[in-house]
């Protein structure tokens, strides 16, 4: 199977999987693995052939691009308003909850959650406090595509996530999204926002596609692509 690793920093490394990317952090006692990847399936002996200290996984949603090696893991933390979409697709394991503003402490390095569903009704950013880094998931794009139709998906929660992000600039210097350009400025947030307000005006031409059989509408925003119900 395909992959890249690209190691960022000593304990921090970024592992590409045809299109989307996990992440994997360390800190002096223990490393956590945020996602686990589309096509790959042994996620987690890649993370384990990369760090001595216990691995554990998070996933920002349950997306089935994130989640293509959670059966390798005996638990997992995700936010719980994503648990009735991953039992959907049959996926296994213990949930952890998460919720906003929760930290994990990998020693040393101290990581928040940050909810921002819309995307999803769970999806999560995972804030790296000191090093000032914010891993977005799926909600923050550019050259990508934000998928925001079908079910669960939701604009007015979306906008509101922006614009959640958009209120807390001064904690981070950059985003590191699970698909497209890395890494972004804090300005694509603001981005974001002014071209979904733009979609919700019905100021951005639509252009009707189908999609996984069904027929949705892609907004071009030139930096980025946001798929919506018709």
């Amino acid at each position: 199977m395909n992959y890249q690793i690209i190691q960022i920093d000593p304990d921090t490394w970024r592992i590409e999987d045809n299109g989307v990317r996990m992440f994997l952090l360390a800190g002096t006692q223990k490393a956590l693995l945020i996602d686990s990847g589309m096509q790959i399936h042994n996620a987690k002996e890649i993370a384990e052939s990369l760090t001595t200290l216990p691995v554990s996984l998070l996933n920002t949603h349950a997306d089935m691009d994130h989640t293509g090696s959670n059966d390798q893991f005996a638990s997992f933390y995700m936010h719980p308003a994503e648990e009735p979409g991953y039992r959907s697709s049959g996926k296994s394991g213990q949930l952890i909850p998460v919720q906003d503003q929760d930290e994990l402490d990998l020693g040393g390095r101290k990581l928040r959650i940050i909810h921002i569903p819309g995307h999803t009704p769970g999806s999560t950013a995972v804030l790296d406090v000191d090093r000032r880094v914010l891993i977005s998931g799926d909600p923050v794009q550019e050259h990508g595509r934000i998928f925001m139709f079908g079910e669960n998906r939701n604009m007015k929660d979306y906008m509101d996530s922006l614009e959640k992000l958009d209120a807390m600039k001064a904690d981070f210097d950059e985003l590191w999204p699970s698909h497209g350009d890395i890494p972004l400025g804090t300005d694509a947030i603001g981005k974001l926002i002014d071209g979904t307000k733009k979609v919700l005006r019905r100021e951005v031409a639509g252009r009707t596609e189908e999609l996984f059989g069904r027929k949705i509408v892609a907004y071009d925003l030139g930096f980025t692509v946001l798929l919506c119900d018709n």
